[in-house]
């Protein structure tokens, strides 16, 4: 599905160059479960920032399919991201003045062919939930509106950055394993990137990552569900 060729993402800062990724050659297969982990600097967030367009390349390529993304003009590549991704982040963002089902709605209106909100709302738990306002609701539970939105329109692959930063064990595993149920039963690809080691344990494939480099690309034989995963 994604195939990223001798990739390398430079900062510049007057004369000083910082590189965050370097000869980066990596292949995602369509419906993987994929886990880069890393430490704080090592380049993860860079890589998922390239993948999704939300950043360019200071040089290599990077293919989606049939489309080589790193040829796309600011405005197409805009168009991809509305088309075909989908994004959770450690911060909710949700909108405060909207209830829960209306934002997942906000998520189904740009997809050309969305999912059936009320049957997002069924799958995350919070049928009993779509007139409530994001204030109403644990940190848990916003999350999994998080993740209910970014899936309503349907994309087909959904990337992760630092999902379960701010919750706590039991609510984190309920999202991971949203995630987790979404891979198995939707086929969708998920990238989720990460600090925890023991969330590689639930992954087809596991990046590892320091100094803006791939240190090793791993595959579990057997995925462990998001319950039984060891924490920290």
């Amino acid at each position: 599905m994604i195939v990223m060729k001798n990739v390398s993402k430079i900062y510049r800062s007057g004369d000083i160059e910082t590189a965050a990724l370097k000869d980066i050659d990596l292949t995602i297969a369509e419906g993987e479960f994929v886990v880069i982990l890393g430490p704080s600097g090592s380049g993860k967030s860079t890589l998922l920032n390239v993948i999704s367009g939300l950043d360019s390349v200071t040089s290599g390529t990077i293919q989606f399919r049939d489309v080589r993304l790193t040829d796309l003009t600011e405005r197409e590549m805009t168009a991809f991201r509305r088309q075909h991704l989908g994004f959770i982040f450690q911060q909710y963002n949700l909108l405060q003045n909207l209830t829960v089902y209306e934002n997942i709605q906000i998520g189904s209106d740009i997809g050309t062919n969305p999912l059936p909100i009320d049957e997002l709302l069924e799958s995350i738990g919070l049928t009993n939930a779509r007139d409530k306002y994001p204030h109403q609701l644990s940190g848990g539970e916003q999350q999994r509106v998080s993740v209910a939105r970014s899936l309503a329109k349907n994309p087909d692959i959904i990337f992760c950055d630092e999902p379960t930063g701010s919750l706590d064990e039991e609510n984190s595993k309920k999202v991971l394993q949203m995630l987790q149920d979404l891979n198995d039963t939707f086929h969708k690809t998920v990238v989720v990137i990460t600090h925890n080691n023991g969330i590689a344990e639930m992954a087809d494939q596991v990046i590892r990552m320091n100094s803006g480099r791939i240190l090793s690309v791993t595959r579990n034989p057997v995925r462990k569900a998001a319950s039984a995963i060891h924490w920290g």
